[in-house]
């Protein structure tokens, strides 16, 4: 097992911590995730590292980009709707 921190951007509020631990949980091999709203990090435990990249990918599809990574228009309006599917369905 092995726990990867990642650091995202647009990150608002519990409801985007939901979608992103709700998604990242769906990801085949891993086991928990994080989310910490107040240092933008999403904490992931995996069985191997080679999903990494799918779990960037996936945060990326979210509206959540690793910082460092492009922050478009488009992914700033994916995180609102992901942050409001989170407060739906918590």
């Amino acid at each position: 097992m092995k726990t990867v921190q990642i650091e995202i951007q647009n990150l608002k509020c519990h409801g985007c911590a939901h979608t992103i631990e709700t998604q990242l949980s769906k990801i085949e091999g891993v086991s928990k995730v994080n989310v910490d709203n107040n240092t933008n990090q999403v904490s992931i435990d995996l069985m191997d590292t080679d999903q990494l990249s799918t779990i960037i990918e996936s945060l990326s599809k979210m509206g959540y980009p690793a910082v460092g990574e492009d922050n478009g228009l488009s992914l700033k309006a994916k995180s609102f709707v992901s942050c409001a599917v989170g407060r739906m369905t918590k």
